[in-house]
């Protein structure tokens, strides 16, 4: 078979795009529940109880380990971009818990009696270069024939154990950040609907592809006192995570979010992703929202999203200043609070 990657329409060939492809969090609760005993390393210092980005397992010398997977079908049609976006967003993974990549390993399945070897070398190709402007190799991987096209990494980092970062550290009077702008999940819907602007396209996909290496350099700094990456559990699940894991309450002001800005445009044409619907479902009645509209940004699934800093007040200038330095929206979205009724106010 022969079949140029320019003409092909990734889209039509998975039933959903990107992580908005991830199972709703309280499903996945039920799937990972367990009542047995299992062995219990020592060394691994984090692990799948945590419900952080990544599993740390500490060498004993100073140094960790950061192991992370990330996989989904596609979000655009284009096949580079694709490849280029999956492997952008598992390597944040690696950047959200403070760390530095140090290799990639492929996930690839690809439904070969429908689909090119083509098309799945410029998959392939868009997830290399991603890892090249990441300065890691992408040193392997696993192939299988699959009915839908899929592709990820298996990422691997290391990290100075007294630096890393969780999504469980967050502290009463923490101001809140996030790098990148909401609304992923509906642009994709847009995509798969076929009514993106070509101009949006573009804005989304070069957005999906921005690294958030930012997190290496945060890691460094103790007044970073938890930090996450916003994907396909939305603004409100990944926040939801860091309250319940640090014991705290967050205020979120809404007119302070960054949001892609057609985002109402496409809502209006009814390009609501089903992946806001099951994240609503799952812990909406965890957040109290003064208005219905809010609902859509808020449970909005992001792929490859901006990180989520939560950062002492003391330190506000500072961490302003170097997000001002890397390009990165620099105003605070919201604050930490004391421990009392919902989980999320949103103003």
């Amino acid at each position: 078979m022969s079949t140029n990657p320019k003409n092909i329409k990734l889209t039509e060939f998975s039933h959903g795009q990107g992580c908005g492809c991830k199972i709703s969090p309280k499903l996945l609760d039920q799937i990972l529940k367990t009542n047995k005993t299992k062995f219990i390393d020592p060394n691994l210092i984090i692990g799948n109880k945590d419900k952080d980005d990544a599993a740390v397992y500490d060498l004993g010398n100073g140094t960790s380990i950061i192991s992370t997977t990330d996989f989904f079908m596609p979000i655009v049609d284009d096949p580079y971009s694709f490849g280029k976006i999956a492997a952008t967003n598992a390597i944040s993974d690696i950047y959200a818990m403070g760390g530095k990549p140090i290799m990639g390993i492929s996930i690839f399945g690809w439904p070969i009696n429908d689909l090119s070897i083509e098309v799945g070398n410029a998959v392939v190709e868009g997830g290399r270069d991603a890892c090249h402007e990441a300065k890691i190799s992408l040193a392997g991987g696993h192939s299988i024939d699959s009915p839908e096209p899929i592709f990820g990494l298996a990422v691997t980092g290391t990290v100075e154990t007294k630096s890393i970062k969780q999504n469980s550290g967050a502290k009463e009077g923490d101001l809140i950040y996030l790098t990148k702008p909401l609304g992923i999940g509906v642009y994709s819907t847009a995509i798969k609907q076929k009514k993106i602007a070509k101009e949006d396209l573009n804005i989304a996909v070069n957005q999906m592809t921005k690294l958030n290496s930012i997190g290496q350099e945060l890691g460094k700094y103790d007044f970073i006192n938890a930090l996450t990456d916003v994907t396909g559990f939305g603004l409100g699940g990944h926040l939801i995570e860091v309250c319940q894991g640090s014991g705290v309450n967050a205020v979120i002001n809404y007119d302070s979010l960054p949001v892609l800005h057609n985002f109402d445009a496409y809502i209006k044409q009814n390009c609501l992703p089903g992946g806001a619907k099951r994240n609503l479902d799952s812990y909406g009645h965890l957040i109290d929202f003064k208005y219905e509209h809010q609902k859509d940004i808020i449970c909005d699934p992001q792929t490859s999203g901006g990180l989520l800093i939560f950062v002492d007040p003391s330190f506000q200038k500072e961490l302003e200043l170097i997000l001002n330095n890397n390009q990165l929206p620099s105003a605070p979205i919201g604050q930490v609070t004391i421990s009392k009724g919902n989980l999320i106010n949103i103003q």
